[in-house]
């Protein structure tokens, strides 16, 4: 039995190594598995796989770019985090072989394992629109998706007096698929207090055709569109941007089906790039059609491999993909993939919820709680917050409360207002 302390695996070697547990990929879904597996049995002999350096609590990017948060505050080294018990592959993952309980890594090292859980996150594919990676961070165009460009946003914002600033979002599914608005909301805010409100043209440029994907939230966030002036363009994909000459090149989908070209001239841009399964995942048995790890909506299981489960991002489940999703799914992950080792007879289901705080100005927002369905899924009674409506008590969830709760909570295991639902018949450990 391995002593329970965090190392990194670097030594190449030809023989096959094995875990009773791997996890492949360390962000926010990947380190709060491992976490709570733990909590549930110390004894388990856990492999984590990732190459990265830094862990990131991306949701902190959004407040990073309204100059609410400082860019540090979102980082830690991935050494500081892994929990003590674990053991750290510090490789990428390059092929899997389920049918051997096997994978292999970029260094052609084998490892098997009883138990696989997938959770490498999704790829920004920043090179599907022509022309973005060569002006990324220079001429005007930015994003809150990267670590290195949400300060640049906050710099672009408090410098525009004037002209006219794009917001876009990409094709479904992405990440936090309200961060788009909220660029947009806390830009608005920034400029109508500046008193430059009228001398900034502002439009949101949206591949799909609402606002926001649960109905119930949309009139609330309505009303900031109106308040801020905002041109609301559905049915917009960008596809080009010409830094040097301040261009985006959008397609239109008509209602007959063709597109037409739209080209707009701007002085910010803000983008968010289509988003795609990592191309190791794309390319392996685990994935559906669309590239992204097949499971079982309720358990989390692969509908193919029983001794595979996958949460967070890179799943086919409908939920959105945010970091509140991943809470809720590791304490599912973790009961059911000890039933699946028979330390445990328990066997624990997501119901898709997902948690978008959307923040529609500084000090107020919009709490969209939701579980499969899009069914309202409130974790506080209305008399204390009401999710459809903005509220100074969820910014201050969003800037106080959810940051400490990620460090310290979920990634640590302590699974607060997260415990799994079990079917009936299973008994909470």
């Amino acid at each position: 039995m391995q002593s329970r302390t965090t190392r990194a695996e670097s030594t190449v070697s030809p023989s096959i190594k094995h875990h009773q547990i791997l996890i492949v990929g360390g962000g926010a879904a990947g380190i709060a598995v491992a976490s709570s597996l733990l909590a549930r049995d110390s004894r388990l002999d856990i492999g984590l796989i990732d190459p990265a350096d830094q862990h990131y609590y991306q949701p902190g990017w959004t407040l990073v770019g309204a100059g609410v948060f400082q860019p540090a505050s979102t980082m830690r080294s991935m050494a500081s985090l892994i929990p003590k018990g674990v053991n750290w592959i510090k490789h990428a993952v390059v092929s899997f072989t389920p049918h051997t309980s096997s994978l292999t890594l970029e260094d052609g090292r084998v490892f098997g394992y009883e138990q696989l859980i997938v959770c490498p996150g999704l790829k920004l594919d920043w090179a599907a629109i022509k022309g973005l990676n060569e002006t990324l961070g220079t001429n005007g165009v930015t994003s809150n998706y990267r670590y290195d460009l949400a300060p640049y946003t906050w710099k672009l914002v408090q410098e525009l007096k004037q002209g006219r600033a794009l917001f876009t979002q990409p094709p479904m599914p992405i990440k936090c698929a309200g961060a788009p608005q909220k660029a947009l909301y806390l830009s608005c805010d920034h400029w109508l207090k500046a008193g430059r409100q009228a001398q900034v043209k502002t439009q949101f440029f949206n591949a799909g055709a609402v606002l926001f994907g649960v109905a119930d939230y949309v009139p609330a966030l309505m009303k900031y569109i109106d308040k801020y002036a905002v041109e609301l363009n559905f049915n917009h994909t960008l596809v080009e941007v010409d830094g040097p000459a301040k261009k985006a090149t959008f397609a239109r989908k008509l209602t007959d089906g063709s597109t037409e070209t739209l080209i707009c001239d701007f002085d910010l841009l803000h983008v968010v790039p289509p988003q795609v399964a990592p191309d190791f995942i794309r390319s392996s048995p685990l994935a559906d059609a669309a590239g992204w790890v097949d499971v079982d909506p309720a358990t989390l299981q692969h509908r193919a491999f029983a001794n595979i489960h996958a949460l967070g991002d890179v799943t086919n489940t409908s939920n959105a993909k945010t970091a509140a999703a991943a809470r809720k799914q590791a304490p599912v992950v973790a009961t059911n993939v000890l039933t699946a080792l028979s330390r445990s007879t328990d066997e624990a289901h997501y119901d898709g919820y997902g948690s978008c705080p959307l923040t529609v100005e500084r000090g107020k927002i919009v709490l969209a709680e939701f579980t499969y369905g899009g069914k309202l899924a409130p974790s506080f009674a209305p008399w204390l917050l009401d999710g459809r409506k903005p509220t100074r008590l969820a910014w201050w969830l969003k800037e106080r409360i959810l940051p400490p709760l990620y460090w310290r909570g979920m990634l640590k295991g302590r699974e607060w207002l997260a415990r799994p639902t079990l079917l009936p018949g299973s008994v909470a450990k």
